[in-house]
């Protein structure tokens, strides 16, 4: 079930904070350069095609800070910006006005009772050319790349949220070991017919089969422990928070001891967040789109608890404050929930709206690397600024594990 809108190319300038607001870029290079030298122009600020990492296929995000002497708009986007305070005032009025007029209860009934019908109206109504192929997460995972190398031997990739194919026909496409195998599933019936009707669809390398990830089954073809990596890119915020621990319990029985999983999702105070419209909000941070399909933005530590247990969580409460891995960014000025009560941050949500779904502690893996990945796209032409906020990780599977 990948996103809509980060797979599409729509007009997104109506997700946009006018230049002339007081909204402000806050700069967070760690390399802020002297005003007085004069350094050669690295290739990530060129404008000459021939040495612009802009024009490289794919791009490789998180090269270019926005710097005090900087044009905010000489280039369309800039990374690990921290939007400032005056954003996050913007922001917390948004989220009081769609608090002040929620998803009304038959509503909420209706788009949570039967999920699937809205993700096969929507690839009913969008052909696989409605979604870019996602050439960036082998420079993402590198894990990627390792499976597809001509002497890798035996390796199993489960992508759950396969969507149309958009990121598995891209893989294949790039593979060269003859002992690939992928299976991707989506939720969406719909979604499934679109990849075996694709002219890439392989069946000696690729089986697309339905799967609800928050089941009580495995996929088809899936054995326990047999996955190598699990990939979950914009997949988990299109689940209820009732179906976290299901789903966690699930990616960890299909990967081996030592397997991996690759994730990416949208994360608290992305601009889409922000704009969202009243009788929007089904629950805190979970929202319902136009077309009916379901959405959740995450805070790090939340995702701390819900993956890596009460005692990863409790670990990141107690430290320094910055995420753990070498692909992590620094969380101490992402205005993330890094109290005390981040640990139950899901719980204390469970609470607030009457559920039960707590994070998933029994059901741990080790988190790699988890950061907070913030970028400013801008209109260089209207003069618009539009702040994301993605949170990407990586998990895997202790090598000894305990039964069940």
């Amino acid at each position: 079930m990948p996103d809509p809108t980060e797979d599409s190319q729509p007009d997104i300038s109506a997700l946009s904070i006018d230049a002339s607001s007081p909204l402000k870029a806050t700069n967070t290079s760690p390399h802020s350069p002297n005003v007085h030298e004069e350094p050669t122009t690295p290739a990530h600020r060129s404008h000459n095609p021939i040495n612009n990492l802009k024009r490289s296929d794919p791009f490789k995000f998180g090269s270019r800070y926005l710097e005090p002497i900087d044009d905010v708009f000489e280039f369309n986007a800039w990374d690990h910006v921290v939007p400032d305070d005056e954003y996050y005032s913007y922001a917390e009025a948004q989220y009081e006005r769609q608090r002040a007029s929620p998803v009304s209860d038959f509503d909420k009934k209706r788009f949570n009772t039967d999920p699937a019908k809205w993700w096969n109206r929507f690839y009913s109504n969008n052909s696989s050319n409605f979604f870019k192929d996602r050439k960036w997460l082998q420079q993402e995972f590198p894990v990627l790349t390792e499976v597809v190398a001509p002497r890798a031997g035996r390796k199993v990739v489960l992508e759950v949220g396969a969507g149309a194919g958009n990121t598995a026909f891209p893989i294949l496409k790039l593979n060269e070991n003859e002992e690939l195998m992928i299976h991707a599933c989506d939720f969406s019936v719909k979604a499934v017919e679109l990849m075996r009707g694709n002219a890439a669809y392989d069946a000696k390398h690729i089986h697309a089969s339905v799967w609800d990830i928050s089941s009580d089954s495995l996929p088809e073809g899936v054995e326990e422990g047999s996955m190598d990596v699990v990939l979950l890119v914009f997949i988990f915020s299109a689940l209820s928070p009732t179906q976290w621990e299901n789903a966690v319990r699930n990616v960890r029985r299909c990967l081996k001891p030592g397997g991996e999983v690759c994730f990416r999702d949208y994360g608290k105070g992305d601009l889409t967040q922000v704009r969202f419209k009243k009788e929007r909000l089904l629950e805190e941070n979970f929202y319902v789109r136009g077309d009916g399909t379901r959405v959740y933005f995450f805070e790090e530590a939340e995702l701390r608890g819900i993956w890596g247990g009460k005692a990863e969580a409790e670990d990141r409460v107690e430290g320094d404050g910055d995420p753990k891995g070498e692909e992590a960014t620094d969380a101490s000025s992402d205005h993330t929930n890094t109290n005390g009560d981040a640990l139950d941050s899901a719980k204390a949500k469970a609470e607030q709206n009457g559920d039960d779904h707590a994070p998933a502690s029994e059901y741990p893996l080790e988190i790699v690397s988890l950061g907070v990945d913030r970028r400013m796209l801008v209109n260089r032409q209207k003069q618009l600024k539009m702040y994301r906020c993605w949170i990407q990780g990586r998990f895997k599977k202790p090598d000894t594990v305990a039964p069940g």
